[in-house]
């Protein structure tokens, strides 16, 4: 009885051992220098052209946080190794090109391990302790010069009690881990599909070049394909274009070409179509197919932007270059007078049962932010582009991040970071199930917040990582930014404490307590100084369409000074309108202003006067539609009074 477990832990052992002879880690590059999209993974097979189905490839985080788990897990099946034995697993960045395509910068490079096993990706869910059955076939151990990881080593002595933690070298090296022959393990130069001895069959590199990265419709492009030898006999070459949206309508061209013998080259030229559609960017990818086994490809999977001249141009400004009054609220007539006649913390409560209204407002998942950002921020100057925060520009809505490269692409950004509220994704988030799916929630559904479009907008990711989760004043925007971002997020702050309870804006920068951001006095100067405009009204309009409320700061900007600002306390009325459905509520910008103001909303004939803290008249003007009025005043408060229809609105006015 006390020999039995020994003699399992032997038989396993044994048939391990047996099974790693026919497939093995051949070569680890967990580390390259830069943003480690170098990195790759060979496997060889004790013979050539072996089919590797009903293998999975899994990579475990040796690491304190990872706990000798499972973080990725790639299956093989349908894939074959080569004429020399070797599968290479990398991205499209490895020279020469990978059979198994994986996205840059994904292999870690801690004390961590990569193992073969019989079975499929479903049997390595995310957090699966390594271990070691009947069904491990091969292992490697490694790391970048760090601390052995004994718990790991412990797990994986059941299959070779002798193994070790390899290391590559330092971090940014140039090498890689390779296996010998006799099955110990040396670093040196990296040697992808080639064997690690130099022995095997000599392959002839097949490169495919292009003359640029990006092309407009109606271009035209040369493919050149090159051979590093001059050819015994002819080669044909076929490849194919198609990706995602890109389909073979969208250009026309020889997709299969022949390298005559005796030469090194052929070229073929491809027409982009110049169509009327409105399909947005796409991605081109050349594809090779069918090469003879003696032909490496150093190259292949090469992406080109075909960039779509039929965009759409909206009628209505960026928020660096505003207009206002284009844009109508699509808010429902009455939507908002369950607040007339309310103050202080009733007027508060009673905004909060419309933006959280159980019975009405739609929770959509995270997944399905990014579609609403991709219309909510579309750029008003160009429709296949999202208006980028903070840095101000235009930005393909293709270029979303899809890996952990930050460069020249776009993700989400939450205006009241997560770690500040509280909130974050759970596994259903990760889904884009449209718009008519969704959860219930209502103002104690914290967690939604997590997907309020309202305050999530489309960043540059470099940026997105500078903000962090710095509060607004803290955070002002990159250097030389116009600001037309600020109004934008204070109001978007503002309306998420409303919306959800255990959230609250307070003055000051309140470090370490979750459910407060900051600075209040900065958001309320942001929204006073950048009043809404038709960008964001539009913006507000879309998000509504998804999760049934509104941000009530863009439709009616007084209402901030009622809950936070200059007339707390006061009875909140509906402001001044025409009696149309959707009235565009009047603001005054900038303020405080030095020598001139600006009055939006005006639709119908009113009187506009400037008041003293006495209430003298101290200047007055008929007006009609939106105006502007000089500024010829000692600096001080003041307050403008805007009459008509038998309706007034009093607004202060600081005066710099």
């Amino acid at each position: 009885m006390i020999l039995r477990p020994l003699l399992l832990s032997l038989l396993l052992l044994s048939a391990s051992l047996s099974t790693a002879q026919m497939l093995v880690i051949n070569e680890l590059d967990c580390d390259t220098p830069g943003i480690d999209d170098l990195e790759f993974v060979e496997l060889k097979s004790a013979a050539p052209f072996t089919a590797l189905d009903g293998y999975v490839l899994v990579f475990f985080n040796g690491s304190a946080s990872g706990g000798n788990t499972s973080y990725m897990a790639l299956d093989l099946d349908g894939y074959i190794t080569d004429v020399n034995g070797l599968l290479l697993i990398g991205s499209t960045s490895v020279v020469p090109s990978p059979q198994y395509l994986i996205p840059a910068n994904v292999i870690q490079n801690g004390a961590d391990a990569v193992a073969i096993y019989e079975g499929g990706a479903e049997d390595f869910p995310e957090g699966t302790l390594a271990f070691v059955d009947q069904t491990l076939v091969d292992v490697l151990l490694y790391d970048t010069n760090d601390p052995d990881a004994p718990d790991l080593i412990a797990i994986f002595q059941a299959f070779n009690p002798n193994i070790q933690q390899i290391s590559e070298g330092p971090g940014n090296n140039t090498n890689s881990i390779q296996r010998d022959n006799d099955g110990t393990y040396f670093t040196g130069t990296p040697t992808p599909r080639q064997l690690n001895d130099g022995s095997g069959v000599i392959l002839n590199g097949l490169t495919t070049k292009i003359s640029q990265t990006m092309y407009d419709e109606g271009d035209t492009l040369h493919l050149v394909f090159n051979t590093e030898q001059a050819l015994t006999s002819n080669l044909t070459i076929t490849f194919s274009l198609s990706n995602g949206t890109f389909t073979p309508a969208d250009f026309t061209g020889d997709t299969s070409l022949t390298i005559l013998a005796g030469q090194y080259s052929a070229t073929t030229i491809i027409s982009l179509t110049d169509d009327a559609l409105d399909e947005g960017d796409e991605v081109m990818v050349i594809r090779l197919a069918g090469l003879p086994v003696e032909f490496l490809v150093l190259n292949d999977n090469i992406p080109i932007r075909v960039v779509d001249n039929d965009f759409q141009v909206a009628p209505f400004g960026t928020p660096i270059d505003p207009t206002y009054g284009v844009v109508t609220s699509t808010q429902p007539t009455g939507y908002y007078d369950g607040l007339n006649g309310q103050s202080g913390e009733a007027l508060r409560n009673a905004l909060q049962a419309i933006l959280a209204d159980p019975d009405v407002v739609r929770a959509q998942t995270y997944a399905d932010v990014i579609d609403i950002v991709k219309e909510a921020d579309q750029n008003p100057e160009n429709s296949n582009q999202v208006w980028l925060v903070y840095l101000e520009e235009g930005r393909p809505k293709i270029d979303i991040q899809t890996t952990i490269n930050n460069t020249g692409v776009w993700n989400r950004e939450h205006t009241y970071p997560r770690s500040r509220g509280g909130f974050d994704s759970i596994a259903a988030d990760t889904l884009a199930d449209g718009k008519d799916l969704y959860w219930p929630t209502n103002a104690d559904s914290l967690r939604h917040a997590n997907s309020d479009a309202h305050a999530i907008r489309a960043v540059d990711s470099d940026e997105n990582v500078s903000r962090g989760n710095q509060f607004y004043g803290e955070y002002i925007g990159p250097p030389g930014t116009l600001g037309g971002f600020r109004g934008d997020v204070a109001r978007s702050v503002l309306y998420l404490a409303i919306r959800y309870n255990g959230l609250e804006v307070v003055d000051g920068y309140p470090e370490g307590l979750i459910g407060q951001f900051g600075d209040l006095a900065t958001l309320l100067e942001w929204h006073r100084n950048d009043p809404p405009d038709d960008y964001e009204m539009n913006r507000n309009n879309v998000v509504y369409s998804w999760q049934l409320n509104r941000n009530p700061f863009i439709d009616l900007p007084d209402l901030v000074e009622y809950i936070w600002g200059d007339s707390i306390g006061y009875t909140w009325q509906q402001p001044l309108s025409t009696g149309a459905a959707n009235p565009k509520p009047v603001g005054i910008f900038p303020n405080p202003a030095k020598n001139q103001v600006h009055i939006t909303g005006i639709q119908a004939p009113c009187l506009v006067e400037i008041l003293n803290l006495q209430g003298q008249t101290l200047s007055s003007q008929q007006a009609l539609e939106d105006i502007s009025l000089d500024l010829v005043l000692p600096a001080g408060m003041y307050f403008i009074k805007i009459s008509g229809q038998g309706e007034t609105i009093l607004k202060r006015l600081v005066v710099n």
